[in-house]
């Protein structure tokens, strides 16, 4: 064991991880909940070691990908189901359409390349379903008859570096939700996602 004392991280130099954590996740090697978690950690962490073991399986200088997948433009759905998962690409906006169905829009592994991402939420008789991880900024915005909108999870203050999410939404008969998912929960289904956050199980975990 070394007797060299580890040396204390500045300011500085944590905001210069959560940069480099930020290029990394708009290139696509971290998921958005992997640089949500990071990020945290850098903010706490307290010496230079512990931010560098942060980036250690990371470029210091992330290069353009190459092969990637198109941007997920719009998500339709039209009397059935449609769900988007997994590392999709988005870029500054997507359109959510529906009627007579349901659209699971899961964005917690995906690919944000922009500080501020807008999904237009449009639905009729159906739902629509936004899944996001925990620390990420929602701002929720709509109208519609017969139906509601709205966030649902904890909502703790946003952190530097992270991007906004605006959901504008318009319904008839229909339900739009936006879930913000704890990090624990990551490998739960929607479905037992939603049964946690409705019967306050989040809530504990943002104690």
């Amino acid at each position: 064991m070394s007797d060299v004392p580890a040396v204390r991280a500045s300011d500085a130099e944590r905001e210069h991880t959560i940069a480099l954590l930020r290029e990394n996740t708009a290139t696509g090697r971290l998921t958005l909940e992997e640089f949500i978690e990071r990020m945290s950690s850098a903010q706490l962490a307290r010496t230079n070691d512990e931010l560098e073991e942060l980036t250690r399986d990371l470029p210091s200088a992330p290069a353009p990908a190459g092969s990637r997948r198109k941007r997920t433009h719009v998500v339709l759905s039209v009397f059935g189901s449609t769900k988007r998962e997994g590392r999709i690409r988005v870029g500054r906006r997507v359109a959510c359409l529906m009627a007579f169905g349901n659209i699971d829009l899961d964005l917690r592994h995906a690919t944000i390349e922009r500080d501020t991402v807008t999904i237009f939420a449009l639905g009729a008789f159906g739902s629509i379903d936004v899944y996001l991880p925990e620390g990420i900024e929602v701002d929720v915005h709509g109208f519609g008859l017969f139906g509601h909108s709205g966030a649902h999870g904890n909502d703790p203050p946003p952190q530097p570096g992270t991007p906004i999410v605006r959901v504008y939404t318009l319904w008839w008969i229909a339900g739009i939700d936006v879930w913000r998912v704890p990090i624990a929960w990551s490998k739960r289904t929607l479905r037992e996602v939603i049964r946690g956050i409705r019967g306050g199980a989040h809530k504990e975990l943002g104690a």
